[in-house]
């Protein structure tokens, strides 16, 4: 029989592991029957299991994603950037999968979103502790946002410690400022609860670090690796607003915001924002 007539693979010469009553197996390392038993679709409509997996998966990349950039800071923490930037790359391609998500949503109708969007009352992405956490970790440090999340004694530790910690961006201000770049004093002593306000002087050494990068490589380095994942970061912004136009227009979100136009509001926010001033001074 020559190989294009076969039908099936022969493993009869393989090694293959059969028994696994006292081994470790693929299902049980991923734990994949509870992975696979969290669907549970309130109503009997086709798309709303497409909805379910979508907004689950991205839950899991944004735990990836809080994992990497937790450990990114730590380095930066130690003045350890090379395994920073690793970190920082591979958040970025983490968000190619997000951006990416938002694409496979869009095969969704409003008629099919509709058939069963009431049926999610007001639960809403809004209300995601992991979104929430990775926005204060990045520097948006909004906290009456954290108010949501009371209700919810482990969703609120993480978000209340992401607030309350230093930002990516105040990591890196510091570490700059080990490195005897001119940093201002109140950039590096300060209530990390409260938002970032850029300064002319943080400018200013950006532009120093930008205008000799090969002297300063380091920095300008870590700077373009942070905006990177803040383009990337708006792309899945951007993209996000573009998906809920297409598919409930400028109605109400679920959880009360005002959907589409409080979307539109946070494609202004910056969280490293100096490194996009220096563009304009350069």
């Amino acid at each position: 029989m020559t190989d294009h007539q076969k039908t099936q693979v022969d493993v009869s010469d393989e090694d293959i592991h059969w028994d696994f009553d006292k081994a470790m197996s693929y299902g049980r390392y991923l734990g994949l029957d509870q992975l696979l038993d969290s669907q549970s679709p309130l109503t009997k409509e086709h798309d709303e299991m497409l909805f379910i997996i979508i907004h689950q998966v991205s839950e899991l990349w944004m735990k990836l994603m809080l994992h990497e950039v937790e450990g990114a800071s730590a380095h930066i923490a130690r003045d350890e950037v090379g395994p920073a930037l690793k970190m920082f790359a591979r958040v970025s391609r983490v968000q190619e999968q997000l951006i990416k998500a938002w694409d496979v949503l869009a095969t969704m109708t409003p008629s099919d979103y509709l058939a069963f969007r009431d049926d999610l009352g007001q639960s809403s992405g809004f209300q995601s502790y992991q979104y929430r956490s990775l926005e204060y970790r990045l520097g948006n440090k909004n906290a009456a946002m954290a108010k949501v999340h009371r209700h919810n004694p482990r969703a609120f530790e993480m978000v209340s410690k992401a607030l309350e910690s230093p930002s990516i961006w105040d990591e890196t201000l510091a570490f700059l400022a080990r490195k005897g770049y001119a940093i201002p004093a109140d950039r590096l002593d300060r209530d990390w609860r409260q938002s970032y306000k850029p300064s002319e002087e943080v400018e200013a050494t950006w532009r120093l670090i930008y205008e000799d990068s090969d002297t300063h490589w380091e920095a300008y380095e870590l700077g373009e690796k942070l905006v990177d994942l803040e383009h990337k970061f708006q792309q899945w912004r951007f993209n996000h607003m573009k998906t809920v136009e297409r598919i409930i227009g400028y109605r109400r979100g679920t959880g009360g915001t005002s959907g589409v136009a409080y979307l539109v509001k946070a494609l202004d926010l910056h969280f490293f924002p100096e490194l996009w001033m220096v563009r304009t001074a350069l």
